[in-house]
């Protein structure tokens, strides 16, 4: 009996340690959150010219081929800085420019294009293509009556 009780108060205190470190853990994130957003508005706020003054990088509409691109890929650089870097890039190399025909989802797979409005299909909803199968099969075993009598005839 007492080992019972002891392994109850035991899980109790685990979790009551369990509940607290969660909620810590839950203070901490929203801290993090409020302050991530808080710096997401001081970059908004701040110009391109700025950005670049403050991080050190040089223009991304100067670069030219042969450039050092990956200093704009660091977590440091907003987005809106990343993705003008890569305007410039694939704009300044020609190979990166061009789709080289390896691409596998470029494709348009939609059929949108080739059906009309209007168009049925033999495919039922929940009972596939029951009624067209019923229909073969109905006029395999009328041929085959039909050559049965014929041979008998």
């Amino acid at each position: 009996m007492a080992q019972a009780q002891d392994t109850f108060w035991s899980r109790r205190r685990k979790a009551v340690a369990s509940e607290e470190l969660a909620a810590k853990l839950a203070i901490e994130a929203e801290a993090q959150a409020v302050e991530k957003v808080a710096q997401e508005k001081a970059i908004s706020e701040k110009t391109d010219e700025e950005l670049l003054a403050e991080l050190e990088l040089p223009n991304p509409d100067t670069l030219k081929m042969g450039d050092d691109f990956s200093v704009f890929m660091q977590k440091a650089v907003p987005d809106r800085l990343r993705r003008r870097a890569l305007r410039t890039l694939w704009r300044s190399n020609p190979v990166l420019a061009n789709l080289d025909g390896l691409v596998d989802h470029g494709e348009d797979y939609t059929d949108a294009a080739v059906t009309f409005e209007g168009m049925k299909s033999a495919y039922v909803v929940g009972k596939g293509m029951l009624k067209h199968v019923e229909a073969l099969i109905s006029q395999a075993e009328e041929k085959a009556a039909a050559t049965t009598q014929d041979e008998v005839a």
